[in-house]
């Protein structure tokens, strides 16, 4: 079972969502990440190389940008985003991964 550790900047992200959207995001992580986080699936994916993070989930409209410490166990939420239509909006600005 991994370890869920999450940066500042991804809790600040995580508390600027209302308390649902806070609930439907938590409840993706630990569903979906708690075991086999590095496991291609409908919801998870591979990113193409980038500064944040190696892996998205989409959890809801939202998506959770993560690492993972295969050996130790650990998955490091970096950013939780969102899009409108083709805009992907990380920490609040548009981004490109």
């Amino acid at each position: 079972m991994y370890k869920i550790e999450f940066t500042p900047e991804a809790l600040d992200d995580l508390q600027a969502l209302r308390k649902f959207e806070q609930k439907e995001v938590l409840g993706g992580i630990e569903s979906q990440l708690r075991h086999e986080p590095a496991v291609e699936t409908r919801n998870r994916k591979k990113l193409r190389p980038n500064p944040i993070a190696e892996w998205e989930l989409r959890t809801g409209g939202f998506r959770v940008l993560y690492s993972v410490e295969v050996e130790v166990q650990i998955v490091s939420i970096e950013a939780i985003a969102f899009k409108v239509r083709n805009q992907l909006f990380v920490h609040g600005e548009e981004t490109e991964l």
